[in-house]
């Protein structure tokens, strides 16, 4: 194992599975130390960009001309008003396979991106690309736009015309393929990098891991009979923005009668005494990395009812069967064919896949139930995956479901749970 790969420091030493006694509900939120000078973050820019690289190379591809704010993240350390640009198209980068990356923002944006080794040249010239700023003349400044970029891939590419591209509305890709560019999809390309990732990326990771089950123990001191599911979640949002985090990918949290079927969003529902709270942290966290944990608990006072219990065991029963089977050279059949059975009458509403990566949010890839055999497509894990192994568990029809989910590190002799958030004992504990 050389340096690329050496996990060791990481994480910690494999935590040992737990339980969530009352006892451990008064503890207050834990207190992060800010971890920043433990990462090299100079070494994991660069490690990304010749991941990137070293990927459009194997895909045939020129350059790529990046739009969407999280892979001009990736491909270069940059964050500049990231949500607002994942619906308005500002800044764009362009990057060939070989020779100077080159970024266009606005002010801001040039500035942090000036700070940067991964960036050779910054660009005042930026092109409207979105109606919302170019109105009537969007036409006009996709064109403009498109021969900016033409002129960039004849300078910078060596006479090849093969170029990746992601998200751009029509007018602009129309653009670029008047000016003669062959336009392929860069997202290939990309899923393909960022699946391996660094041991810097991890150290990321566990940053975010980190500040998500802070707001997990911030939501477990606060639920009490009476209280609405929002009120709830807003718990998990402080705890990301206070720990230097950016957004969370939705709403999922349910409580009672709205666990079943999952995925409702978090509502003005009132949580009652006796109730399931289910959720999903879904949280992109500091340097733009996930955690993706999943959770039940049990609101009081009062215990958890069979059923209930039941519930639970069979979801954790998933998971934790699920995650014996991660190794590196592990296919996605094996994977399959190898997973847990739900008992009869607790098998008709699977989660949407049983495993998927996770790098900046959810990643390839993704590993569904049998099931949903139309979507199949098959691979391997390798060491340096991120995978989320999932489940949900609720009877067609039924009152309520729980979903759990836990996050793993494939590591060249196995995998390691990066998620250490305990489980409910009153749920967990009980013969059933």
């Amino acid at each position: 194992m050389n340096d690329a790969t050496d996990y060791s420091k990481a994480f910690a030493a494999k935590p040992q599975p737990m339980t969530l006694t009352e006892a451990a509900w008064k503890t207050p939120p834990m207190q992060l130390t800010d971890t920043e000078g433990m990462i090299d973050v100079p070494r994991m820019r660069r490690y990304r960009q010749n991941r990137l690289r070293e990927q459009m190379k194997a895909h045939g591809l020129a350059a790529v001309i990046l739009t969407d704010p999280l892979s001009i993240r990736y491909a270069t350390g940059v964050r500049n008003c990231t949500l607002f640009q994942m619906h308005i198209h500002a800044g764009y980068l362009f990057m060939p396979a070989e020779g100077p990356v080159i970024y266009f923002d606005s002010e801001p944006g040039r500035e942090t991106g000036g700070q940067l080794e991964t960036i050779d040249e910054i660009r005042e010239d930026l092109m409207p690309l979105s109606y919302m700023f170019a109105g009537y003349r969007h036409q006009e400044w996709c064109t403009k736009w498109a021969k900016q970029m033409k002129a960039l891939v004849d300078e910078h590419c060596g006479g090849e015309t093969r170029v990746g591209v992601e998200r751009t509305a029509p007018l602009p890709h129309m653009a670029l393929e008047t000016e003669g560019l062959t336009l392929v999809d860069a997202g290939e390309a990309l899923a393909h990098a960022r699946k391996i990732k660094s041991p810097e990326e991890i150290l990321c990771m566990n940053q975010t891991i980190a500040v998500a089950e802070d707001g997990m123990t911030r939501m477990r001191n606060h639920l009490v009979n009476g209280m609405t599911e929002q009120a709830l979640w807003s718990h998990m949002w402080a705890a990301n923005i206070e720990g230097g985090g950016e957004w969370i990918d939705y709403r999922l949290l349910a409580s009672g009668e709205r666990t079943n079927p999952w995925q409702q969003e978090a509502s003005s529902r009132t949580i009652r005494a006796g109730d399931l709270v289910v959720f999903d942290c879904g949280m992109v966290g500091p340097w733009s990395y996930g955690a993706d944990i999943s959770r039940a608990y049990h609101c009081g006072p009062g215990r958890p009812t069979d059923e209930q219990c039941r519930l639970y065991q069979y979801a954790h029963n998933e998971i934790t069967h699920n995650a014996q089977l991660l190794r590196p050279g592990a296919s996605f059949r094996e994977l399959i064919d190898g997973r847990y059975r739900q008992p009869d009458g607790y098998n008709d509403q699977t989660y949407p896949c049983m495993m998927h990566g996770l790098g900046m949010a959810d990643e390839y890839p993704v590993i569904y139930y049998p099931e949903d055999e139309a979507f199949h497509y098959d691979d391997e894990l390798e060491a340096g995956m991120v995978i989320c192994v999932e489940s949900y568990v609720g009877k067609l029809g039924g009152h309520e479901g729980v979903k759990l989910e836990d996050q793993y590190l494939i590591t060249e002799t196995g995998a390691i749970c990066l998620s250490r958030y305990p489980f409910e004992d009153a749920l967990l504990s009980r013969e059933i």
